[in-house]
């Protein structure tokens, strides 16, 4: 539910609010200040004293017994009022905890059946390769290239072999040097061609007729092939004499050793859309390498962690008989997910917030074109249709960090940003903003004398804000109470080790951003509860909420 901001902030600003104070924990205080016989009390309109506590002019004079009357009935409302928001506040966080605790956030569809199996079915073996894994399946869905930059002999043209294997596809692999000339790649002159006068390639067999190509030390590629490897990788079109063909190329693996070195690369590498930089395996994993090595098929080596659906990861063994993606998946899950998943507001302010920050603010800034951008959205959605959802939510963004930046330490910058904009909550600072048009108004409404329907107008923006509030913390409940974050456990496309760090980067910002939501519903509450009071009076809401009594003061101060 949210509030008609227009018209709340348009109140907010005719009470002159113009703060940026930052809140603490609400207080009640106990002690009320002792008056003297001689203090006096308005009668139409109440003015509330000076900062020094000094009573302004007024027009009716009270008793002493009268005075200590009214301190005791103030002291007495004060008193039910702290009981009841107390009682509410605190029902609120156990209700929402408890439903915390009972989330089960369980995407599935066949398409991710598939994609489970065909990880299990690509992994099997390997070790410490399951986010290669992951990345390679996801760049053949979205029809894309993958880069995999690491030293030699860390299994990179043994997944490209694989994922041919996987969907049936027409395999070519090929080393480059400097040496090597277009013939390698794109097949030989023709010499019947030749003689009738036509340049002209035998191409099958080679790249432009493949449909899963592994090209090792592509950085090494020299002009004569760039020129024709650029097109077939982005438009998969392939000039042979005069005639353009259509190449059914689905995935390209790079690999390279080393970062491309000239300018001229750059095109080349900006052609890939998803980069990963592959290690040796760990030295705890050694003897783990070493049985794989001696032929034991332990049970330890036969899967890898896969989240089963409901926020569990576990290690899980490729079940017999699973069916895997076929060639007709790779080729149509793109096309579906464009037309089936929505991009929601708040991850294209990420996206474009990520993207602003990495250009404008990151030193040395890194550069996103256009073109990538775009390909990063429509990565998203498949990754979140594969996954079995109708919606790309926050936590796909974390993909980006192998897709923006040009070096390989620019993933970890990418990253961070990532979880720190989804940890952070811009929002409450505007709900807060909120919170204090309405104080304002709820002040001028007792100053100026109750009007039924004024004061019922705002009791229910109030009680909108309390629903907003209330919506948010339990959000955040979700992702810190019982299992914790279960949407992001649920996905396929992040290692367990992936998850793990991610959840420790957002529950201390999280956590702090629970405990702002508790004190903002702690003071709509209260603002709640003094306007249905029958004998509400501003310094009733000065004595609640002290501070925010001072913000107000402030406000009209600098409005005059």
């Amino acid at each position: 539910m949210q509030l008609n901001s227009l018209t709340v902030q348009h109140r907010a600003s005719q009470d002159g609010f113009r703060s940026s104070t930052r809140l603490t924990s609400l207080s009640v205080p106990l002690v009320i200040r002792a008056r003297s016989s001689k203090q006096q009390f308005a009668a139409p309109a109440i003015h509330v004293g000076n900062r020094a506590g000094c009573p302004a002019p007024l027009k009716a004079v009270k008793t002493d017994a009268q005075a200590e009357q009214m301190d005791t009935a103030m002291l007495r409302l004060i008193a039910d009022v702290s009981k009841q928001v107390d009682e509410a506040v605190a029902a609120t966080v156990f209700s929402n905890n408890e439903a915390a605790r009972r989330v089960e956030f369980s995407p599935n569809s066949e398409l991710r059946q598939r994609v489970v199996a065909s990880i299990q079915k690509l992994a099997k073996g390997l070790l410490e390769r399951d986010v290669e894994v992951r990345l390679l399946l996801l760049a053949a869905l979205c029809c894309e290239h993958l880069l995999l930059l690491g030293p030699p002999g860390t299994a990179k043209s043994e997944l490209s072999a694989r994922l041919s294997s996987l969907c049936g596809g027409t395999y070519f692999e090929r080393l480059l040097t400097r040496f090597s000339v277009p013939e390698e790649l794109f097949g030989p002159l023709s010499m019947k061609g030749l003689e009738n006068d036509l340049y002209v390639r035998q191409i099958n067999g080679y790249l432009p007729t493949a449909e899963v190509a592994f090209v090792d030390e592509i950085f090494k590629a020299n002009s004569a092939i760039l020129n024709a490897l650029l097109t077939l990788l982005n438009e998969r079109l392939f000039d042979n004499g005069n005639q353009r063909l259509r190449a059914p190329l689905l995935c390209l693996v790079g690999a390279s050793n080393e970062m491309p070195e000239s300018e001229e690369l750059d095109a080349l590498y900006d052609r890939f859309l998803i980069r990963r930089t592959v290690s040796q395996v760990s030295n705890n994993q050694l003897y783990k390498l070493a049985r794989l090595a001696a032929g034991r098929n332990d049970h330890a080596l036969s899967g890898i962690a896969v989240a089963n659906g409901n926020g569990n990861v576990g290690e899980v063994s490729q079940q017999p008989g699973a069916q895997v993606l076929s060639m007709e998946d790779f080729r149509g899950t793109a096309l579906a997910a464009y037309s089936s998943v929505d991009v929601p507001d708040s991850v294209i302010d990420l996206l474009t917030g990520l993207r602003n920050h990495l250009q404008d603010k990151c030193e040395p800034p890194l550069y996103v074109s256009d073109r990538r951008f775009m390909k990063a959205v429509r990565m998203l959605q498949v990754a979140a249709h594969a996954d079995g959802r109708d919606q790309v939510n926050e936590y796909d963004c974390l993909l980006l960090e192998h897709v923006f930046g040009n070096r390989p330490d620019d993933g970890v910058k990418v990253r961070q940003q990532v979880l720190d904009m989804v940890a952070a909550d811009p929002g409450l600072q505007q709900t807060e903003m909120i919170l204090l048009g309405l104080f304002g108004r709820a002040c001028r409404l007792l100053e100026g004398g109750e009007d039924a329907a004024e004061l019922a107008a705002a009791s229910a923006e109030v009680a909108q804000l309390v629903d907003l509030l209330t919506s948010r913390h339990a959000a955040l409940a979700t992702n810190l109470e019982g299992n914790g974050f279960p949407e992001l456990r649920a996905t396929l496309w992040q290692a367990e080790a992936s998850v793990a760090s991610a959840v420790q980067s957002l529950v201390p910002q999280m956590t702090e951003n629970r405990k702002k939501v508790e004190d903002l519903l702690r003071e709509a509450h209260t603002l709640a509860a003094v306007l249905r009071a029958p004998s509400a009076t501003a310094p009733l809401l000065e004595r609640l909420l002290p501070k925010r009594f001072k913000q107000y003061q402030k406000g009209i101060s600098s409005k005059a």
